[in-house]
């Protein structure tokens, strides 16, 4: 069976329509072009703006014509990660998919699955071509660049959306409603460093990290997972202590900027001496690893392998301050929420270390989230404080803000009413520690209604990337009574 047999056959064929076309992050030229003809197809009106955004609209059912307008919302790009060694071009090849029991994934494992946005365009599109359901005015609008840095929700052209209900279709927990997210900032920490020659007498080894499960920095940076570039760090910390001074040319380490890094790598010096002692410690250390991640990772890979000399090093001063830096960055879960149990308030993730031996500088990125503006600036001004500190230029994006929530909502309370007629239960109404572009469309129209949900994924933004099949169905079968009752 393939995915586009499954039911409801409207919904999971057009989703299996959108992983054939490739989109990562800022090259969504092909899913553009896809959601045009789409509408060609199907008679809708469609547009774009400057920025490429893409928005649809279908009147309402006869009779239907005075209710309120309802805006569809979803995010036409996808996160380009998969399993090393890397085979797949997101430019250019489709995501191929397989079904195990009642989960949808990439086949082997291999890739993303593209379900963040994909089943939400696929919602959004089948809402606005069924004909089996009466509903009002629907417009559905589709933005670019939300995983790399929301650069659709920020700039949507005038005209875009004219409806003050928004239903954003990016949440990833079937049975959950959505009403607020956090904000979140980008700090980035650059180091300039001098080619130094290579030391007399030392021998070379790849240090490795690998198959952590790393996942999502916003919804999965409560799990406890491993980073791998903190592990990485602690590990060449340990080889300074031991040693006094080791040799670094290179040192790589994360995926994307909103992924908890689930490989590293350096390539690191010591003296020829010290070879078995390096290799007795880092499987010592991998042993530390196995015990302290017990029960959260279960396929990583720590390993040492003999590299060439290279041209150069990095200069001891500087490789050291990265070393250093990072070991002792913030990372992870900063502080819980006080107004949603159980939910993360404020959180940072070192996602990304980087050498860009053109420019003699090594980059490491980070992330900061929080659901209040002022300790997302403040966890993020103490990473600005611990770069300076280290000796690296620090610059910040403009981040994005957060969507605080509204328990008098409107569409809230229909979508609440409409889950409970379907399924005999409350749905948990609560926010997310993700960010969503809801924040930047009620900067552009306060007066917007929203909410956000969608049927369950897990481990998103890995390779391990899995849809629950039931949670499709039951996903729009939700959708579909909330556009009658706002009609009704």
């Amino acid at each position: 069976m393939t995915i586009k047999e499954l039911k409801p056959e409207l919904i999971w064929g057009i989703f299996d329509e959108i992983t054939k076309v490739p989109r990562p992050s800022k090259k969504e030229g092909k899913i553009r072009e896809f959601l045009l003809d789409f509408a060609k197809r199907h008679n809708i009106e469609a547009k774009t703006d400057a920025i490429g955004n893409v928005a649809m609209r279908v009147p309402a059912t006869p009779g239907k014509e005075n209710a309120p307008v309802v805006v569809l919302q979803g995010h036409m790009d996808m996160v380009p990660n998969q399993t090393k060694p890397e085979t797949h071009n997101f430019e250019t090849d489709p995501i191929e998919t397989e079904i195990d029991g009642e989960w949808v994934h990439s086949k082997g494992y291999k890739t993303t699955l593209g379900a963040d946005n994909g089943i939400g365009m696929a919602g959004a599109l089948a809402a606005l071509v069924d004909k089996t359901y009466e509903h009002g005015p629907l417009e559905a609008l589709f933005t670019v660049d939300e995983e790399t840095g929301l650069t659709g929700a920020k700039n949507v052209g005038e005209g875009m959306m004219t409806g003050n209900i928004l239903i954003n279709l990016d949440s990833e927990d079937e049975a959950q409603i959505f009403l607020g997210c956090a904000g979140g900032i980008d700090t980035i920490g650059k180091f300039h460093y001098t080619r130094a020659a290579v030391p007399a007498g030392y021998q070379f080894f790849t240090v490795s990290l690998l198959r952590f499960k790393g996942g999502h920095s916003g919804s999965d940076i409560h799990l406890g997972r491993a980073n791998a570039n903190k592990l990485l760090a602690r590990f060449l910390y340990d080889c300074y202590k031991a040693y006094g001074d080791i040799a670094i040319a290179d040192i790589n380490g994360g995926e994307l900027r909103n992924v908890i890094p689930g490989n590293a790598y350096a390539v690191i010096g010591v003296p020829a001496d010290k070879k078995e002692d390096l290799r007795a410690r880092l499987n010592n250390f991998a042993a530390v690893i196995e015990t302290e991640y017990k029960g959260i990772e279960d396929s990583q890979l720590v390993k040492l392998e003999s590299a060439d000399a290279p041209e150069y090093v990095i200069d001891g001063d500087t490789a050291k301050r990265v070393v250093y830096c990072v070991y002792s960055a913030p990372n992870a879960v900063i502080a819980m929420s006080r107004s949603i149990k159980g939910m993360v308030s404020t959180s940072t993730n070192l996602a990304l270390i980087r050498i860009e031996r053109e420019k003699d500088e090594i980059v490491v990125t980070t992330s900061q989230r929080s659901e209040e503006e002022t300790r997302k600036f403040e966890i993020a001004g103490e990473m600005v404080a611990h770069f300076k500190l280290a000796g690296a230029e620090v610059e910040q994006g403009d981040g994005y803000p957060g969507w605080t929530p509204n328990m008098d909502s409107k569409i809230l309370k229909i979508a609440v009413k409409a889950y409970e007629d379907l399924y005999g239960i409350t749905p948990l109404c609560t926010a997310l520690h993700a960010g969503l572009e809801c924040g930047n469309f009620l900067v552009m129209n306060p007066k917007l209604d929203m909410i956000s949900f969608g049927p369950t994924l897990r481990d998103v933004h890995t390779p391990k990337e899995s849809m629950h099949i039931p949670a499709v169905e039951k996903f729009w079968r939700h959708l579909v009574r909330i556009l009658e009752m706002v009609a009704e």
